[in-house]
C-alpha cells in the first residue's frame, strides 16, 4: 500500500510540475498585459489630464467607464469560452483588447476618450474569470490558489515592472513617430498583447483530455482525478439559472466588490498621489521617479500574497484567509491617512494592496462551496461574482475623483476604501461556513460542497 501512495505522489508531482511549466507562464503574461493595458492610464494621466483638458473627476469616469461593457459582456463571454474552449476564446480577448488599447494613441478629448475605454472593456470582459475556470479544468482543488496566485501575479508586477517602464516611454519617448508620450505609450504597450493572443492560440490547450503534450499516464491521472472532484451534474438541466440566483453567489460577488473596490481606486489614482507628495519632500519627481515609487506598494504586495496564498494551500482554510487580510489591509489604510506622513503613507498603502490582493487568492476557491464542478452553472456562477466584483471598478475611480476634486485631497476616498475592505470581511464571514456541514445563517441555502 506505501508503494501506491508513493506512486500517486510520484505522478501527480510529475503532472502538476508539467502544467506549471506548460500553462502557467503564459498566464502570467497575459494577465501582466491585461492589467497593464488596463491601468496604464494612470501614468499617462500625469501628460494626459492637461493635454485633454480633464478634471480628476472626468478622468476617474474615464477610468471607471471602462467597467461598464466589461460587466454587460462577462457572463455571455465566459459562456462563449465554456462553449468554444479556451485557446479561441482566450486567444480572441487577447488580440481585441490589444487593438483597443493601441487605439488610445487616437483620442483627441474626453468624448473619444470615454468610448475607446468603453470599448476596451468590452474587448477584455470575460479573461479573468475565464482564466479562473481554466484553472479549474487543469489543476486539482488543493493546488489552485497556488496557482491562481501566480498567474495574479500580473497584477502588481503590472505595476512594479509596468510603473517604471511606461512613465520612461512617456519621459524618454515623448516626440518619437511625431506622438506625445503619453499617446507612444499606449501604442506601445498595446501592440504586445496581440502578438501573445496570437500566440495563445497555438499554445493553449481547452481540456485535459486533448492535451497529447502530456504523457499518457499523467494525463489519465489528470483527467480521473478531476473527474472525482467534479463528479456533480454539469449539464443539469436549469443549473445555469439557479446558480446566477442563488443568494450566496450574489453575497460572494458583494464580497468581491469591497475588495476590488480600493484595488481600482488606487491603481488609477496612485501615480497621482506620489506626484502630490513632491511638496512634502520638497523636491520635484521625474516621470520615472513617480514610476518608481508607485511601483513599491505592489512590490510588497506581490510578495505577501504569494507567501499567503502558499499558507492557504497548506492549511485548507479559505474563509479567515479571505478576511484577515481585509481586515488588517483597512487598518493600514486608515493608519496611512491620520499620519499625514508620506513614508507612512506609502508604507499603508502598500500594506492595504497586500491586504486586498492576499484575499483575492483564497476568495477563489469559495465559490466552489455554492457551485460544485467546472460546467456551465460554474462558468456562470463565477462570471456573475467578477461582474459584481468589476462594478467596483466603475465606481471606485469615479467616486475616488470626485471626492478629489470636492474636498481637495485623497483622504476622504482612502477612508472609504478602509470601510469596503471591512464590509466585505464581515460579509464573507457571514456566507461561508467554516468548514462544510457547519451550521448555516438563517434564510441561506445549504451550498453544494466539491468534494
Amino acid at each position: 500500500m506505501a508503494a501506491v501512495h508513493t506512486g500517486h505522489e510520484e505522478i501527480e508531482t510529475r503532472t502538476i510540475r508539467r502544467l506549471v511549466r506548460r500553462l502557467i507562464p503564459l498566464m502570467i503574461l497575459l494577465y501582466f498585459l491585461n492589467f497593464l493595458d488596463r491601468v496604464n492610464m494612470s501614468y499617462a494621466a500625469l501628460d494626459m489630464n492637461a493635454a485633454l483638458g480633464l478634471s480628476a473627476t472626468q478622468f476617474g469616469l474615464a477610468a471607471g467607464i471602462f467597467f461598464i461593457g466589461y460587466v454587460i459582456f462577462e457572463v455571455p463571454s465566459n459562456i462563449m469560452l465554456h462553449k468554444l474552449g479556451a485557446r479561441i476564446w482566450i486567444a480572441r480577448i487577447a488580440v481585441t483588447w490589444g487593438l483597443c488599447s493601441a487605439a488610445m494613441v487616437f483620442v483627441q478629448g474626453v468624448e473619444s476618450l470615454y468610448v475607446v475605454r468603453a470599448l476596451l472593456g468590452i474587448a477584455e470582459a470575460g479573461l479573468y474569470p475565464g482564466l479562473l475556470l481554466y484553472v479549474a479544468m487543469w489543476f486539482p482543488a488543493r493546488q489552485r490558489a497556488w496557482v491562481l496566485s501566480m498567474f495574479l501575479l500580473g497584477i502588481p508586477l503590472s505595476s512594479v515592472l509596468g510603473a517604471p517602464l511606461s512613465t520612461s516611454i512617456m519621459q524618454y519617448g515623448d516626440g518619437l513617430f511625431g506622438l506625445d508620450g503619453w499617446r507612444l505609450l499606449f501604442l506601445v504597450e498595446g501592440i504586445p498583447s496581440v502578438l501573445v493572443g496570437i500566440w495563445a492560440f497555438f499554445w493553449l490547450t481547452s481540456r485535459p483530455q486533448e492535451a497529447k503534450w502530456l504523457p499518457e499516464d499523467e494525463r489519465n491521472w489528470l483527467i480521473r482525478t478531476l473527474e472525482v472532484e467534479n463528479e456533480a451534474p454539469r449539464h443539469e438541466k436549469g443549473a445555469l439559472g439557479r446558480a446566477l440566483r442563488n443568494p450566496r453567489v450574489l453575497l460572494l460577488g458583494l464580497v468581491l466588490f469591497g475588495q476590488a473596490f480600493g484595488l481600482w481606486a488606487l491603481t488609477y489614482f496612485l501615480p497621482q498621489m506620489i506626484k502630490g507628495l513632491e511638496g512634502a519632500f520638497g523636491t520635484k519627481f521625474s516621470y520615472l521617479q513617480v514610476g518608481l515609487v508607485t511601483a513599491i506598494p505592489f512590490a510588497v504586495a506581490s510578495v505577501g500574497f504569494v507567501l499567503w496564498a502558499r499558507h492557504s494551500d497548506r492549511t485548507g482554510e479559505r474563509r479567515m484567509h479571505t478576511a484577515l487580510p481585509l481586515v488588517v489591509g483597512a487598518v493600514a489604510v486608515i493608519a496611512c491617512v491620520l499620519a499625514s506622513n508620506p513614508y507612512i503613507l506609502v508604507a499603508g498603502i502598500a500594506l492595504g494592496l497586500t491586504g486586498m490582493l492576499s484575499s483575492t487568492v483564497a476568495f477563489w476557491q469559495l465559490p466552489g462551496r455554492v457551485i460544485a464542478g467546472t460546467g456551465m452553472a460554474a462558468a456562470g456562477a463565477i462570471a456573475l461574482i467578477n461582474c459584481i466584483g468589476a462594478a467596483s471598478g466603475y465606481l471606485g475611480p469615479h467616486l475616488f475623483g470626485w471626492l478629489k476634486d470636492w474636498t481637495g485631497s485623497f483622504s476622504t476616498g482612502l477612508f472609504i476604501v478602509a470601510g469596503f475592505m471591512i464590509l466585505s470581511a464581515v460579509t464573507v464571514l457571514f456566507v461561508v461556513p467554516a468548514e462544510p456541514g457547519v451550521p448555516e445563517p438563517t434564510g441561506l441555502p445549504r451550498p453544494a460542497v466539491a468534494p
